[in-house]
């Protein structure tokens, strides 16, 4: 009963940062906002954002509001969860560094697996339908081609199908196998 409770907290939770991290990385790309799916995006996650940029205003493209909500998710999603595993608050300014590190972790991965599922969706895309104007291939292709840019070339294509896009799956992987690794046994 607890792990189909943790594993319920966990879903949603990553669903939830989803949205929030897709928000957080949107302007880096310099995504189209007009897009609707990027204005469903803003809007999803818009109630627990907007009021929180009247206090934490954003620092240039780093969206500290944004940001700040998705390590609040994290960090809430962990404590529900730890606290069903019955981990003890004995010590309470250890579990609290504890959580953060977790937290932080746990948003670099998502990140870099979220970014991995992008780079897949874009090839997909540009093999089965390399001009197809939807506004998903529009938003997926503007958060995957900053990442494919700079290594296209380095691997000349094979007949017309680009291998270029193989170098950043790779890094992306071995970033998350070394943050994976970074993460405290417990976790």
């Amino acid at each position: 009963m607890i792990a189909a409770l943790q594993y319920i907290i966990e879903a949603v939770a990553s669903i939830v940062l989803l949205f929030i991290l897709l928000r957080f990385w949107m302007p880096w790309f310099r995504v189209d906002f007009r897009n609707p799916i990027s204005q469903g995006i803003l809007r999803v996650t818009g109630p627990l954002i907007v009021p929180l940029r009247r206090i934490l205003p954003a620092i240039r493209q780093f969206d500290t509001a944004t940001f700040f909500a998705a390590f609040a998710v994290q960090y809430l999603a962990l404590m529900i969860v730890m606290s069903l595993r019955g981990f003890g608050w004995i010590d309470v300014g250890g579990i609290w560094t504890y959580l953060v590190v977790v937290a932080l972790l746990r948003l670099a991965i998502l990140s870099c697996t979220m970014f991995l599922f992008i780079i897949f969706i874009s090839i997909i895309v540009r093999l089965f339908a390399p001009h197809n104007p939807h506004p998903i291939a529009s938003l997926v292709h503007s958060l995957a081609d900053p990442i494919l840019r700079p290594f296209r070339g380095l691997i000349p294509p094979v007949g017309s199908f680009d291998l270029s896009p193989v170098i950043p799956i790779i890094l992306l992987g071995a970033l998350r196998v070394l943050l994976l690794s970074w993460m405290p046994a417990a976790a």
